[in-house]
């Protein structure tokens, strides 16, 4: 039942295992989906689908698989009643044009603007016309699952609106992050230690059971130290340039960071393409707001844990060659690549975060710079899974 389905699922990447297949097999004979699409979808999702990284991948699987198919859902007996009183609200049109409900978005939004300019009246039903009702894919409280509402509130909720509205792209794994996806990542990112100075004051549930059982039944309280987190942070910012397209990710992922509580220490620096001399300590840089960076090597040890991001995109010769800096007025005698290589040697864990998507660092403008720079820093792509996956190598002992 259903094969082809379950083999699409497998092949667009979803990890749906036989027995959780069978399971929804057993389910479906228990009748639990009854005879609606639309909860046969959540009951697809709530036994095949293990995490919410891939209920968006799911949406579009199903509406691939079952797009051709019409799902009227059973009215209550409330509707009927509001149509025997003369108040007309049309369900499907079983003689509109099928063909209408597989257009993609593109065609619609072109139809839409068309419809727009030869529309001169206003229209109910149908399935061509701006109005309402019928099945027309432009208009508000008429039935049709690809069309496009204007203004008003959705009514009929099939298991293709649902899908199609992909509610779950924000937990994907592979999209680029947001504020809050950045704060639940980094705090991934703590090393607990209770081998600090001060007062043991916190309960120690495990010792407490363990000494009142000792006691005979009687409480017996057990404290410790308080943990705090031991991980210290260099966060590299690339600006301008190249970057102004990502500014406002980078700017999230500043404010995520920047009020996150998890470190022991945070220092926040920007650079523009290659490290030089100078860091900056705001994203204009500007000479003015830099310090030089060989104090910050002298000032912060070798356990910081280095995150670079930028899109790691230039001229070769602002990488490889003397006087390569692009910012006018400043020469740099030694290259960012030299540079790049002290930060190496001075600190035990870095890694570069890049919001180019990885498919296309081999072809994209400045992919022999991404080449050069991924010969020195582990890289990794700049979405839940490519940070996820950076800080546990910082976090590799």
């Amino acid at each position: 039942m259903f094969l082809e389905f379950f083999t699409l699922l497998r092949t667009r990447g979803l990890p749906v295992t036989l027995n959780e297949w069978m399971l929804l097999m057993e389910a479906m004979d228990a009748g639990l989906a009854g005879n609606s699409l639309t909860k046969f979808y959540h009951l697809c999702r709530s036994i095949l689908i293990k995490t919410e990284a891939d209920f968006d991948k799911f949406d579009q699987v199903f509406m691939e698989y079952f797009g051709g198919i019409e799902t009227p859902e059973q009215l209550p007996q409330e509707f009927w009643d509001w149509l025997e009183h003369g108040e007309r609200e049309r369900a499907l049109d079983d003689h509109g044009d099928r063909e209408l409900f597989a257009r993609e978005l593109e065609e619609l939004l072109k139809m839409f603007e068309e419809r727009i300019k030869e529309q001169k009246e206003e229209h109910h039903g149908g399935n061509y016309w701006i109005g309402t009702g019928g099945t027309s894919t432009m208009g508000r409280g008429g039935y049709n699952p690809t069309g496009i509402r204007v203004g008003g509130k959705s009514r009929h909720r099939t298991a293709l609106q649902v899908a199609g509205e992909r509610n779950f792209r924000d937990f994907r794994e592979d999209t680029i992050l947001g504020i809050r996806q950045f704060q639940m990542a980094f705090r991934k990112l703590r090393q607990f230690s209770t081998r600090v100075d001060g007062v043991e004051k916190e309960l120690d549930l495990d010792k407490t059971v363990d000494e009142t059982c000792e006691n005979a039944g009687m409480l017996s309280l057990a404290y410790e130290r308080p943990r705090k987190n031991t991980v210290k942070v260099l966060l590299l910012i690339d600006s301008e340039g190249s970057m102004l397209p990502y500014s406002r990710l980078c700017n999230r992922l500043f404010q995520a960071v920047s009020k996150s509580n998890h470190f022991k220490d945070l220092k926040i620096y920007y650079f523009h393409n290659a490290i030089y001399d100078q860091l900056y300590t705001t994203p204009h840089c500007k000479l003015r707001d830099s310090v030089e960076t060989t104090w910050v090597f002298h000032k912060l040890d070798s356990e910081y844990k280095v995150i670079f991001v930028g899109d790691a995109c230039m001229a070769p010769s602002e990488l490889h060659r003397p006087g390569g800096n692009a910012i006018i007025g400043i020469y740099n005698r030694e290259t960012g690549m030299e540079w790049f290589n002290k930060f190496k040697k001075r600190f035990k864990k870095l890694i570069w975060l890049n919001p180019i998507e990885e498919k296309s660092w081999e072809y994209t403008y400045g992919a022999a710079t991404i080449a050069d720079i991924r010969s020195i820093f582990p890289m990794y792509e700049l979405t839940l899974s490519g940070l996820e996956a950076g800080l546990r190598r910082l976090m590799v002992r």
